[in-house]
């Protein structure tokens, strides 16, 4: 349609310019004394337009002409430039590949025709784009591959580099190009096991870059290299925050690196501020619960601090019993038993662990539990019963010789030495 519209328009001029000529009666007489030329006005606008034309060309040829050096001085760099492109892409195949010491070449190949290009170029000469980022990238690639091959000098040596070009320099290109060289700083500190350096160079990033998911990643990673447990739960927290982990890595994550911070407190006074500074769901698990309860017994012995942390957990356990694997039953029912008999007597607690016994009679570590409550209370009778029943069952080797323990103890009390020696003696076999 297009094509036919120019052929309609075109046709038209040609009617119109025939029309003109054909009707156009004018002349032009020009006087050059002592003579005159009578010219028709047809033929001096054809002149004029092809003398016009003429001009033009020749202009057009003279510019070409001289234009001639230039092309040539341009046509040289652009094939140093795309000589130049090419190294780096075969740099980065062969880092790709594995093959260091090929894309160690090529990227000093590509710096050097870099530097040779600033060098030969003048004001005229076009600039390449994205000149600075080929040249930052040319000296990570090569000093990635330096890594790989354990070249400390080389690599630290095109870092410096990758620093000092950037020192002076602003933009968003510069500070991309920053972030890059920081976080590959970071990341080979940590193959080199030096947690520390990897530290600082992370600290060194802008906010938000310090945010990213990899950057987030390697503080995880160096924190727990450099045992800051606390540090590296809170970032831990934030990946989790982002997804970075499926629901099971994450929790099991967040609940290793939680006992981890409890550890770090010394005394009853730092376990409590290091129990508080854990999230809500953090305190639910069995785990982290059971571990700080048993690392508070340890520290201070302090019962009643380990009561209210302990209670939600029996109460889940004997609510939702599926809610609590065997282990876990086992570690409840020994913590429970080392609280409540440091606790003065306690009724309340005593119903409810029988109501449990009574509720789920196959679980050995109830009637332990019971057995040793009941001998706290005095209830000697009941006690011996329990424990008698649950010892020879009971599967962990503290629990049971426990059992044997607070079973001798009460023959004693009897004064039946004879059961008394057997007891200690099924204690001495279960410690060995």
């Amino acid at each position: 349609m297009k094509a036919a519209l120019w052929f309609v328009g075109l046709f038209g001029v040609a009617v119109a310019s025939a029309l003109l000529a054909g009707g156009n009666q004018s002349t032009v007489t020009v006087f050059w004394s002592p003579y005159r030329v009578d010219l028709s006005l047809n033929l001096v606008l054809l002149v004029l337009v092809v003398l016009f034309v003429m001009l033009h060309l020749a202009w057009r040829a003279m510019s070409a002409l001289f234009e001639l050096p230039h092309q040539a001085r341009r046509w040289r760099l652009q094939q140093k430039e795309r000589a130049m492109h090419a190294a780096l892409l075969d740099a980065l195949s062969e880092l790709w590949s594995g093959r260091y010491v090929r894309a160690v070449k090529s990227a000093e190949k590509a710096l050097a025709l870099e530097e040779l290009l600033t060098s030969v170029r003048t004001a005229d000469d076009p600039t390449p784009r994205y000149a600075h980022q080929l040249r930052a990238v040319s000296h990570l690639v090569a000093a990635e591959s330096a890594h790989a091959l354990r070249d400390r000098d080389t690599r630290v040596a095109h870092l410096q580099a990758v620093m000092a070009m950037n020192r002076d320099e602003a933009g968003e290109t510069v500070e991309e190009t920053m972030e890059s060289a920081y976080l590959a700083a970071a990341r080979w500190a940590m193959s080199d096991r030096d947690a520390p350096e990897a530290m600082r160079w992370l600290d060194g990033l802008r906010h938000g870059a310090a945010r990213r998911m990899l950057a987030l990643r390697m503080r995880l990673k160096a924190a727990r290299l450099n045992q800051q447990h606390v540090s590296a739960l809170e970032t831990a927290r934030l990946l989790a925050k982002h997804g970075a982990f499926s629901d099971a890595a994450g929790q099991s994550l967040l609940r290793e690196l939680a006992v981890a911070s409890l550890n770090e407190a010394h005394d009853s006074a730092q376990l409590q501020r290091a129990w508080e500074s854990l999230e809500a769901s953090e305190r639910t698990q069995p785990e982290v619960v059971l571990h700080a309860a048993q690392r508070m017994l340890k520290l201070s012995g302090e019962a009643a601090a380990v009561m209210p942390w302990l209670t939600p957990l029996w109460n889940r356990m004997v609510q939702q019993p599926d809610s609590c694997a065997p282990a876990i039953r086992e570690r409840v029912a020994q913590t429970l038993a080392r609280a409540l008999v440091l606790l003065p007597a306690d009724p309340e607690w005593l119903a409810s662990i029988d109501r449990a016994r009574q509720t789920y009679p196959r679980w050995v570590e109830l009637q332990y539990l019971a057995g040793l409550v009941c001998w706290h209370h005095a209830l000697w009778g009941k006690a011996q019963q329990m424990l008698e029943q649950a010892a020879p069952q009971l599967k962990n080797a503290d629990m049971q010789r426990q059992a044997w323990r607070t079973l001798a103890q009460l023959a004693e009390q009897k004064e039946d030495t004879v059961r008394a020696q057997l007891c200690w003696k099924r204690a001495a076999e279960v410690a060995a």
